[in-house]
């Protein structure tokens, strides 16, 4: 009898486990998914400072690139 009630137990704490672990799964997915956007403006700005390099020193391609070149001219 204390052998059928070991094998109940390590079995529900089998299903406990895989649930836990497909939750988790789930969770890091939607992470991925949220931060995909950030993943192309990441790289949006790598390919836009790479070609601004050329032109100018790094930092005011950096400035030029996120839209605030006009607000740190030099007059």
């Amino acid at each position: 009898m204390t052998e059928t009630k070991t094998k109940e137990k390590f079995d529900w704490i089998k299903i406990l486990n895989v649930m836990a672990l497909l939750i988790c799964a789930f969770c890091l997915a939607f992470i991925v998914i949220s931060l995909r956007p950030v993943a192309k403006w990441a790289q949006y700005q790598s390919v836009c400072i790479e070609q601004e390099s050329d032109k100018a020193p790094i930092s005011w391609a950096v400035r030029k690139c996120n839209g605030r070149s006009k607000v740190y001219q030099v007059k």
